[in-house]
């Protein structure tokens, strides 16, 4: 498992400041994903420390670290979440399962489908959803705002 790239992000979980990883040897090949070289198995590996050294890079400025994929490894992503401690994890899958015994606080499941369109789209099959106690709540329509210009 690698991280092609990161960034800080405000967009992908709501209400928080996340440190998105861009996992790359993605399975998926969704037809139409605006991240098609994460198919290839490019960037450094995804390590305990690489996380560490991330996190403390950006301490005090994130709330979040999300797994931007990981469909190749589904068990390893869980393993590096489950390491993280202080900040909420998420994990955006293009799988259709929610993982079993997962310590997210957020995960995003389904293949990106072009004529449906992302989180932003209220078409979309994907589907974020939120922990809440044992639960989990469906939170994909907080994407779902416009903004009005009048």
């Amino acid at each position: 498992m690698r991280v092609a790239s990161f960034d800080i992000v405000f967009q992908e979980i709501p209400g928080e400041v996340t440190l998105a990883l861009n996992l790359s040897g993605c399975p998926c090949h969704c037809p139409g994903c605006h991240s098609p070289h994460l198919a290839e198995d490019i960037g450094e590996p995804l390590t305990t420390e690489l996380i560490d050294d991330l996190i403390n890079r950006y301490k005090g400025l994130i709330t979040c670290v999300a797994f931007m994929g990981g469909d190749a490894d589904p068990d390893y992503v869980v393993e590096m979440a489950a390491h993280i401690n202080g900040l909420k994890t998420a994990w955006y899958s293009g799988r259709n399962v929610m993982p079993e015994n997962s310590p997210f606080d957020y995960v995003k499941i389904g293949p990106y489908v072009e004529a449906l369109g992302g989180l932003k789209s209220p078409k979309t099959n994907q589907r974020l959803y939120k922990r809440v106690g044992d639960e989990w709540q469906d939170i994909t329509s907080a994407f779902w705002h416009t903004i009005c210009t009048d």
